[in-house]
Order: structure tokens, then C-alpha cells, then sequence
């Protein structure tokens, strides 16, 4: 018995270990990924124009007192020094103090954060069921009334940028119909009514920045299943349209539009910074430019470090869920 039962355990094991060899290697990909981005976020925010002690103390601060400010903060050290040190305190999990604030950046960082992924998320949960099913309509009805309306929509939309959405949403939802109100607040203790209700502009706006590309995915790869043989038998059978591209195309197209909807709710997040600004959202992009408009290097650091960290974490939920969909992928190339 004991024989049989690692006979069987051996071609479970030969079958996993692709999988867990692409796994492992994707996963050193990201830390390297990481790593380099960490360094170019480094040096590009040590080399914004302007200076954090001139714009703190003003035009009638002395050179002596922007000296001494600068060596406070250990702006006069060499910059491989400030890079070692910023990155030793990333890995302990200390991501400094604002030097504008004097608040601990991390608290700050990971509140602002949830406000941003309550964002992402009400986004999400309107455009994908969205996405699929303008894509099922649009390959019920190909080329026909549905669809062209369908394709129009999301040609229209992918053309036009985010701020101007916004701008277009306050105009017609706040100035002229009075349904919404302006600026976004969200502060602690809000009602989840109170807050989803604050939230309307912002998830309308990205609802329709993103849903443009995932309808247009969507679309193209259930057309690409339904003209596979199989489909055609199923046509032949009498089967409804609709329980042939719900039943049949649908599952077997969920791979690529797993992958646009991975990489789009990265885009969510990383791209609310626009949206966030416009209506005073306080979420991680409104608090990198604020901090950008203060010099304030640490939470500039900061934040872009945790967009980073959060694309290449997507970047990576794509490549694990390509490679359970198709097993070709966990092969070496």
C-alpha cells in the first residue's frame, strides 16, 4: 500500500512542480521589479526641482538656516547614504515621519489607503458584471443595433480622459440635476450610506474610465470563442443563443478577461490619483500631491513606493491566474 500510495503521489508531484517553478520565478521577477523601482522613485523624487527647507522657511530664510535645516533632515548626505538608509527602514516597516505633517507616514499611508481601495473596489463591482454583459449583448447582437451602440459607447469613452469625466459628471450631476454633492468627503465614523452616497462622483468616473477597455476585451474574446468549431456544433444542437454564450463561451473566454480585469483594477488604483484630486478625495494619490506640492520627500517616497508595490502586485495575480487557465504558460520558454 504504502508503495501505491507514492506511486500515485508521483505524477501529482511532476504535474506541480512547473507550476511551482513558474510560481517561484515569477514571485523573484517581482522582488527584482521591485527593487528597481524603489531605486528609480528614490532618485527621481531627490531630483524634483525645488527644496523642502527654502519652501518651509520662505524667500527671507538665511543660507545659514537652510544649512542647518538640510542637515536636520540629512539632505547634505550622499545620496547612495540617504538610499540605504530609506531602504533599511521600508524593510523594517517604518516609512519615516512627514517632514510638513510630522506625522507618521506609514498610519497615514495605510488610512488613505483603505479609502483608496474602497474606491477601486465600488469601481470594480459596477464595471466588471458591466463589462460582461454589454460583451454578451454585443456578441448576441453582432454587428447589428446592440452591438454598434455597444462599441460606440466604449470608443466614446475610452477616448475621453478622467478629469474631463469628472468634470462632466459635477456639471450635469451637481450643478444642473443637484443629485450629488461636491467635494467628496470621507471622514471616520461616516455611515456606510453617508459614504457610499459622498462616493457617487468618483466611482461613476472610474466606473467609465475603465469600463471602456474591460468591454472591449470582453467583446473580443467571446467573439474569438464563438467562432471555435465546438461552438458551431452547439449551434447545430438547438441550444438558445443566449445559454450557448452563458453556458460555453463565457467560461472558456474568462482567462483573457480575468487578465484585463487584473490589470484594469490596478489601473483603479494606481490611476485614481487624477479623480482623487479632482474631488477632493482623500485617498493615497490626493496625499502624494499634496506632499508634492510641500517638497515633502518621505511621503512622496512613500506613496509611490506602495503604487508601485500594488501594480506589480496585479502584475502578478495576472501571470498566476494565466498560468492556471493555460498550463502551456508554466512551461520554461
Amino acid at each position: 500500500m504504502v508503495l501505491n500510495n507514492s506511486k500515485m503521489r508521483m505524477p501529482l508531484l511532476a504535474s506541480l512542480n512547473p507550476l511551482v517553478h513558474a510560481l517561484v520565478h515569477r514571485l523573484l521577477l517581482a522582488v527584482l521589479l521591485l527593487w528597481g523601482v524603489s531605486l528609480l522613485i528614490f532618485i527621481a523624487v531627490n531630483f524634483l526641482p525645488g527644496d523642502y527647507a527654502a519652501t518651509a522657511l520662505g524667500k527671507t530664510a538665511t543660507p545659514e538656516t537652510i544649512a542647518s535645516v538640510r542637515h536636520s533632515l540629512g539632505l547634505d548626505r550622499p545620496l547612495i547614504t540617504r538610499y540605504i538608509s530609506w531602504s533599511l527602514q521600508i524593510l523594517q516597516g517604518d516609512f519615516g515621519h512627514s517632514w510638513a505633517g510630522q506625522q507618521d507616514v506609514g498610519k497615514q499611508l495605510w488610512h488613505r489607503l483603505g479609502n483608496s481601495l474602497w474606491l477601486a473596489g465600488c469601481s470594480a463591482l459596477l464595471a466588471i458584471p458591466l463589462a460582461i454583459i454589454g460583451g454578451l449583448l454585443a456578441v448576441r447582437y453582432l454587428h447589428r443595433l446592440p452591438d454598434r451602440i455597444i462599441t460606440l459607447i466604449s470608443l466614446v469613452a475610452l477616448s475621453l480622459p478622467e478629469f474631463f469625466i469628472g468634470y462632466l459628471l459635477i456639471m450635469t450631476l451637481v450643478v444642473h440635476a443637484g443629485i450629488s454633492t461636491f467635494p467628496s468627503t470621507i471622514y471616520d465614523g461616516m455611515s456606510l450610506s453617508d459614504r457610499l452616497a459622498a462616493m457617487l462622483l468618483p466611482v461613476l468616473t472610474l466606473t467609465i474610465a475603465v469600463l471602456a477597455n474591460m468591454l472591449r476585451s470582453a467583446r473580443s474574446a467571446l467573439m474569438s470563442v464563438t467562432q471555435s468549431p465546438w461552438m458551431e456544433t452547439a449551434k447545430l444542437k438547438g441550444l438558445p443563443p443566449l445559454r450557448i454564450l452563458w453556458r460555453h463561451a463565457l467560461p472558456n473566454a474568462i482567462a483573457p478577461v480575468l487578465t484585463v480585469v487584473a490589470m484594469n483594477l490596478a489601473a483603479l488604483i494606481v490611476g485614481a490619483m487624477i479623480v482623487e484630486v479632482i474631488f477632493v478625495y482623500p485617498g493615497v494619490g490626493q496625499y502624494m500631491v499634496d506632499a508634492v506640492t510641500v517638497r515633502d520627500i518621505p511621503v512622496v517616497q512613500a506613496c509611490g513606493l506602495v503604487f508601485a508595490a500594488i501594480y506589480i502586485l496585479f502584475n502578478l495575480l495576472v501571470d498566476i491566474l494565466m498560468m492556471l487557465a493555460n498550463p502551456r504558460m508554466r512551461l520554461p520558454r
